[in-house]
């Protein structure tokens, strides 16, 4: 049988069923990729920030296709099937996640994507966490859902599970076993892995049941659990070069791995966050998929941790302010925005260097703020009126805090000062006196 052949015949085994599921929105269109010697079949949609959905066994990218209709609306989104499974071509071997991540590579080549933000599922976390690691570069954020990777944390002892015996089983022989009864052996998994079985519907099992009864799938399923082993060694030679830079949400489902998923997570990234999904298994999408997509959502939404080193000749050559958020609004003062931005929600530091003989009156902030003294002699104080006798003279290296919504004042002498003062915005400012706001004279 030829390959144009075999993929039509696939098409046509699977296109009956899509109706039952929950479609893509008619705005998606589906593609062949071919990118490292197999055919990744990848569903696109959307238009902004590149977002890759990754799909675990059981399943296929069919499983996003809630999320990804709420995604589509600023993403572009991009869900293929893993190698060997769903619609993709049905290759003997390469399943060690290191290869896949090349998949996942060639996918966003071919689309001529730079960098996106990962959210995967079970098998789909394994490949994604070689992909992050072997690229870097082109992961933005990481959202890693509702299963272990290999040799990442306590892999040994969750190895040691018996619920996960199907991580041993496989081959010729269990290939045959299995043969006509992929129905039978998957709902073993969608009803073991639910808390509520019921909510995996007909329509699911059926579809997916179809595919995984595609010439070559149940082959490709037992090999992504075969593969384990040397996929532990790769990542364990990952890890040895540091953990994942950038920011990563590790997700449970309540009934499921809940909060052992951050626990896990943290031996293989320095920024980890958690989130569990509630009322749900493993099957995270068909359980509870309006909270999935909340969280999934959120994460992608917050604001982006950004890096940052400045030499004292770069942050010299940043452009100043004399009156924005979260400043006296003084003239005279030089303010130079470090990191981030002071009106909108995240992190921010601001730089200010005082003239001599400066004098602010009191104030507030609506954020709580911390500051340090760079240079010079810095008279900093609280209460409503400025009076030299309730401040404190800071020399370099000193320390202070302005809490949200309490008035404090600040003074220079006959020196100048630079302080670095760090909040998390909005922020704002309000004087005790109205009258003594230089904004508004």
């Amino acid at each position: 049988m030829t390959r144009t052949l075999l993929t039509i015949l696939v098409v046509l085994a699977a296109a009956p069923l899509q109706a039952q599921m929950t479609p893509f929105p008619a705005t998606f269109s589906a593609r062949e990729i071919e990118t490292n010697g197999v055919t990744i079949h990848v569903r696109t949609g959307g238009k902004g920030p590149a977002v890759v959905l990754l799909h675990g066994y059981g399943e296929t990218g069919d499983m996003w296709a809630p999320m990804a209709a709420d995604l589509a609306r600023d993403h572009t989104v991009i869900v293929p099937d893993l190698r060997g499974l769903g619609l993709s071509s049905k290759p003997k071997d390469g399943f060690d996640k290191k290869t896949q991540a090349g998949d996942v590579a060639g996918v966003l080549d071919a689309l001529k994507i730079e960098s996106a933000d990962l959210v995967t599922h079970d098998i789909g976390n394994m490949v994604g966490f070689a992909f992050a690691a072997m690229h870097p570069a082109r992961v933005k954020r990481f959202v890693l859902i509702d299963a272990p990777v290999p040799g990442v944390g306590p892999w040994e002892e969750i190895l040691k599970n018996p619920l996960l015996w199907h991580f041993r089983f496989g081959g010729p022989d269990m290939e045959r076993l299995v043969a006509g009864r992929e129905r039978i052996y998957l709902d073993r998994f969608w009803n073991e892995f639910s808390a509520t079985p019921k909510r995996f519907s007909e329509a699911a099992r059926t579809h997916y049941a179809r595919l995984y009864a595609l010439p070559g799938a149940m082959h490709s399923g037992f090999a992504q659990f075969a593969a384990f082993d040397q996929d532990a060694i790769d990542n364990r030679a990952f890890l040895a070069n540091g953990k994942l830079a950038m920011p990563v949400l590790a997700v449970g489902g309540e009934k499921s791995f809940g909060t052992m998923m951050a626990t896990v997570m943290g031996f293989a990234a320095s920024d980890v966050s958690g989130a569990v999904v509630p009322d749900s298994g493993h099957w995270i999408m068909e359980e509870n998929p309006q909270a999935t997509t909340s969280i999934v959502r959120s994460f992608l939404d917050a604001p982006q941790k950004k890096q940052a080193r400045l030499t004292s000749a770069e942050i010299a050559a940043l452009p100043a302010i004399s009156a924005g958020a979260g400043t006296s609004g003084i003239g005279g003062i030089r303010t130079t925005i470090l990191y981030g931005d002071p009106t909108v929600s995240g992190p921010y530091t601001i730089a200010l260097q005082v003239p001599p003989n400066t004098r602010i009156a009191a104030h507030q902030h609506r954020d709580e703020r911390t500051a340090v003294v760079i240079s010079g002699t810095w008279n900093f104080g609280y209460g409503d009126v400025n009076t030299d006798a309730a401040t404190k003279a800071l020399l370099p290296g000193s320390f202070y805090t302005e809490p949200a919504g309490v008035m404090h004042f600040a003074r220079t002498d006959s020196e100048p000062a630079v302080v670095y003062i760090f909040g998390v915005g909005p922020t704002d400012t309000k004087y005790a006196d109205a009258t003594a706001d230089p904004r508004k004279r």
